[in-house]
């Protein structure tokens, strides 16, 4: 309210000001008054504090390379001995511009078919073997790094549970099963 004031006192009196919102507006306006003495007043002791917090939260966000969220941010002004509750870290570091840096979605691995799986079932859901080197099985999984997701596919000996070929990718296709295959041969199931 005071903002807007300052904005439309040159063109209006401050009296004509509030007392259009008064009219137009029900409670809790400001009034002629009212305004001059928050001029006169000067800064509240919360803006200085938040002013000086809303520094700190940002040095403590830069000096940890812009991840520290809500909670952490939290549990860090408390290490350095300022009294604060959450909720007031969550307004101060929207005040600073700052938030925690999201993990991202998980990737999707496992998509429902549109149709049935007509291929055939060459081990009938029995992962045994009579000794080494009789059945190999690849499976593939992802793993979180800094710049996203590799794919890691692998090649396993089920008799000595051994993995006899592997492979990287950044996108989960049935190509890098077959890169880890070409490693160790061609008896994947």
């Amino acid at each position: 309210m005071i903002r807007f004031i300052d904005e439309y006192r040159n063109r209006f009196s401050v009296e004509f000001i509030c007392k259009t919102l008064k009219k137009n507006r029900a409670g809790g306006f400001i009034t002629s008054r009212g305004y001059r003495q928050s001029k006169a007043r000067g800064v509240s002791a919360r803006r200085l504090r938040d002013a000086v917090l809303v520094e700190r939260i940002s040095a403590i966000h830069r000096d940890n390379y812009g991840i520290y969220g809500v909670r952490k941010m939290w549990h860090a002004l408390h290490r350095d001995g300022i009294d604060i509750g959450r909720e007031q870290t969550a307004r101060l570091m929207r005040l600073a511009g700052v938030s925690g840096k999201g993990k991202g979605r998980s990737p999707m691995t496992t998509r429902t078919p549109q149709r049935p799986d007509l291929r055939p079932d060459l081990v009938e859901r029995e992962f045994k073997a009579q000794g080494p080197n009789k059945l190999w099985v690849a499976d593939i999984t992802y793993v979180r790094t800094k710049k996203g997701f590799v794919y890691a596919a692998f090649v396993t000996d089920v008799y000595s549970r051994r993995i006899v070929g592997w492979a990287l990718s950044d996108s989960m296709r049935t190509s890098s099963v077959a890169a880890a295959s070409s490693q160790s041969g061609d008896r994947v199931c």
